[in-house]
């Protein structure tokens, strides 16, 4: 299965709950950390609800 590099470039701070808890699900805690998962359809799915805070790579 092909891998997709996630990485967090906004702070969570003052968005949504349920923005931070998908965050958070991501594995992603500090601003410039990156990690990688598989390519499904549930994990694009996380990335598009926070897309104005994760860069792909």
């Amino acid at each position: 299965m092909a891998k997709i590099k996630i990485k967090l470039v906004r702070s969570p701070i003052g968005r949504p709950e349920k923005h931070k808890k998908t965050i958070e699900a991501l594995g992603l805690k500090k601003i410039g950390q990156v990690v990688e998962k598989d390519d499904t359809p549930q994990i694009r799915g996380m990335i598009a609800q926070v897309d104005y805070m994760v860069e792909i790579e």
